[in-house]
This record gives structure tokens, C-alpha cells and sequence, in this order.
């Protein structure tokens, strides 16, 4: 490397501002090991950077513990939130309240390995505005878990036209101009990663092996996973409703051409019928097919609108550590 290549990137490393935004969920295990390893790599990149570790309501002492890593390193900071709101919540109140010229969101329970980074930088560098990572494997996922997952991806892809790479990681790099874009997204049931997806932008994905949790325990139980895929398809395709339409179409359908075959048996044939159960079966058929059609499409409309008229915030903080004037940022309300 010449003389002038060494002030290039001397330069380039003294004005490039890096923000990671990591949430957490009862990680009081892996915070120490995740900041020690994120300050390696991000002081290999740049002087300016922050850490922005969002606790989403933790019963642990994990805030505690971001607490006393912010008296020993001025680049950590916390937002607290007054309740659990959801990882995808929690992902969002950080991009809120990063500043740098790019973001980098992580999860803290070192599965995705904080020295990746560079690579990730070295994409956004070739003019990329979202890089995000595809996992290739799990070292200690189950063969369910793996399973699932694909078919996930598969009939979200099927069912949307937004279209999000299979295995995708919330492990990615924003720009500033997409996290910018990305704040006018206040949508209440969110998905992160077709969130982002949706925005559009110049986008490439990284591979890479998700190592073994560190410690404690994951909150993604199936139960939850289960939800995020429903909202997940929920989010960004109709067709589910679409479905109800057809079905009660179907269902009336057959509710006529059994109400037909019922008129055949009654006057084509000798078979004796029970004394009005030829009409009550004829308007349970025909009647719950249509009222299921109209429900339907009322769902269609309703369903979303009930969530946004709302107007609920997405989250709400108890306590801030490393912020100025925090009550300012837009979007992001205190307690």
C-alpha cells in the first residue's frame, strides 16, 4: 500500500461513523463476550462507532450489565423498554436511535459472529445499501427446526410479492439512507426482514455458519416462532383472506349441488327425507358459505385498519443510558 492508499484509509477510518444495534432478551451471560468481541472488530474499522444494546424487557440482569460496560466504554449505550414488545420492536427502537453512516443489527446471543463485520463493510463500501446474511447452517439446529424454516421461506416467497431470501438473517448492514426510509414504517405487525426487503434498494447477501448459543436460553420458542411466521405472511400477503373467499364461494357451491341432489332424492326417487331437514341443511350450506365469503372480504379491509387506527406507539422506554436528549427523537416515546 503507497503513501496516498495509507491516508485514504486513514481518513476514511477517522470520518466513517458505525452504529450496532443489538437486542437483547435475558443475555446477561453473553454481554460481556459480545462487547469485548465487537470492540476488537469495530475499532479495526473506524474510531466512531456506538453499540446500541436495546433490552426488551428482560427479567435478568441484563440492563444491569450494559449499565456497567457504559461506565467503562462511552460507546455502549441502552434503551430499556418499560415491557417486553418483541424482538422485531426491539430491532426497530434501535434503527430509531442510531446515528451512524451505516447500521449493523445483531443478536446478542453470539450466533452471529461479530467478525463477519469487515466483510459486511466491504460490501456496503462497493456501493451496496443493504448487505444481509444467509445462514448456511446452524451448528445446533435441529433437523425440525431446519425444516421448518425452509418451508417458511417458501410459502411466504409463494404467497407475496415481496420476495425474501431463504435462511436471510436479521444479521444485516443498512445504510443510512435505507434506515432513513425504513423509519416511516410504523406498520403493528412487523417482520423485519420483509420490511426491509420491501424498501427496495441495492441489496447482497454474505453466507456465513451461525455458531452455538454462548449461554442462557433462547426466547424463540416455537410457539413464538410460529407467530413470527404468521405475521410474517400476514404482513405482506392477502391471500390468506383470499383463501376465506374462496372457500365460502366453494362452500356455497356445494351447498347448491347438494340443495340439487336433494330435490332429485325428493321427487326422482321414493327415499323418504325427515320433515324439514331438507330446508335447514339447504340454508346452513348456502348461508354459512356466503356469510363465510362476506366475512372474508370484510377481513380484508378491517383487519388491517383495526391494527393501525390504533395508533398505539411500538414501544415505550423506561430508561436510557448514553442518549441526549432522547425525548426528542421522533417515534420513540418516554415513560
Amino acid at each position: 500500500m503507497n503513501s496516498q492508499q495509507s491516508q485514504e484509509t486513514q481518513a476514511s477510518r477517522q470520518s466513517l461513523f458505525l452504529s450496532v444495534v443489538a437486542p437483547l432478551f435475558n443475555e446477561q451471560a453473553n454481554l460481556p463476550e459480545l462487547h469485548a468481541r465487537l470492540s476488537a472488530v469495530l475499532r479495526q474499522i473506524t474510531r466512531n462507532y456506538e453499540i446500541i444494546f436495546v433490552d426488551d424487557g428482560s427479567t435478568d440482569r441484563s440492563a444491569d450489565v450494559v449499565a456497567q460496560l457504559a461506565t467503562q466504554d462511552p460507546a455502549v449505550k441502552l434503551l430499556s423498554f418499560s415491557r417486553n414488545f418483541g424482538h422485531q420492536t426491539a430491532i426497530t427502537a434501535g434503527l430509531d436511535y442510531s446515528s451512524g453512516d451505516a447500521v449493523i443489527v445483531m443478536d446478542s446471543d453470539l450466533q452471529h459472529p461479530p467478525e463477519l463485520i469487515p466483510q459486511l463493510i466491504e460490501k456496503w463500501r462497493e456501493g451496496f445499501d443493504l448487505v444481509y446474511t444467509v445462514r448456511q447452517d446452524t451448528t445446533d439446529a435441529t433437523a425440525f427446526k431446519k425444516l421448518s424454516a425452509t418451508l417458511f421461506y417458501k410459502i411466504l416467497n409463494f404467497l407475496s410479492h415481496t420476495q425474501i431470501p431463504p435462511n436471510a438473517a436479521d444479521f444485516r448492514l443498512l445504510d443510512r439512507q435505507v434506515v432513513t426510509a425504513f423509519a416511516n414504517l410504523r406498520e403493528r405487525t412487523r417482520f423485519m426482514r420483509g420490511l426491509t426487503g420491501w424498501v427496495g434498494f441495492k441489496t447482497v447477501g454474505i453466507p456465513y455458519v451461525a455458531q452455538s448459543r454462548k449461554g442462557g436460553q433462547t426466547s424463540y420458542s416455537f410457539r413464538r416462532m410460529l407467530r413470527l411466521a404468521i405475521d410474517g405472511i400476514v404482513s405482506f400477503s392477502t391471500l390468506p383472506l383470499h383463501v376465506a373467499i374462496y372457500v365460502g364461494f366453494i362452500e356455497a357451491l356445494l351447498g347448491f349441488a347438494y340443495g340439487l341432489w336433494v330435490l332429485y332424492i325428493k321427487f326422482f326417487t321414493k327415499r323418504p327425507l325427515e320433515p324439514g331437514w331438507t330446508s335447514v341443511i339447504l340454508v346452513l350450506t348456502i348461508m354459512g358459505g356466503i356469510q363465510l365469503m362476506l366475512v372474508g372480504i370484510l377481513g380484508l379491509y378491517l383487519g388491517k385498519v383495526y391494527e393501525e387506527v390504533k395508533q398505539r406507539p411500538l414501544y415505550l422506554l423506561r430508561k436510557t443510558i448514553g442518549f441526549q436528549d432522547a425525548e426528542k427523537k421522533p417515534h420513540a416515546p418516554n415513560l
